[in-house]
C-alpha cells in the first residue's frame, strides 16, 4: 500500500462527496459536517448506485437510488439493510487528502 494525494479538504463541500477514479475502481470520498473524511467504494452493493451522489448525514451516506444507508466508518449497511462496502484508509495532513491504494495497481496506471 502507498499513500496517494487526491486533493484538498476544501475541494469537497461539508456533508458532500466526490468520486475519484483509481486503478482499484471508483472511490467515493466523503466529508462530514465536522470535517472528517472517509473513503469507500463508490457503488452500493444493492443495485450499484453511485454513493458519491448520495446524502451525507453524520458519518453515514444514503444511496441516491433506493435509500439504503451505510456507515462511512465501517462500510456496513445500517438498519434493516444488508451488505457492506469496502473502506479505504484516508489520511488528512495539512488540509490535503491522501488515500491508501495498492502500489502495484497505482504504478500500472
Amino acid at each position: 500500500m502507498g499513500w496517494f494525494e487526491i486533493g484538498a479538504l476544501e475541494d469537497i463541500p461539508q456533508r458532500g462527496a466526490r468520486c475519484v477514479e483509481t486503478p482499484q475502481g471508483r472511490i467515493g470520498v466523503f466529508r462530514t459536517a465536522d470535517d472528517k473524511v472517509y473513503a469507500v467504494e463508490d457503488h452500493c452493493p444493492h443495485r450499484g448506485g453511485p454513493l458519491s451522489q448520495g446524502i451525507v448525514h453524520g458519518a453515514s451516506v444514503t444511496c441516491p437510488l433506493h435509500n439504503w444507508v451505510f456507515s462511512l466508518e465501517t462500510g456496513k449497511a445500517l438498519g434493516a439493510d444488508e451488505g457492506a462496502l469496502k473502506t479505504i484508509p484516508v489520511r488528512l495532513v495539512g488540509g490535503r487528502i491522501s488515500l491508501a491504494l495498492d502500489v502495484a495497481l497505482a504504478a500500472a496506471e
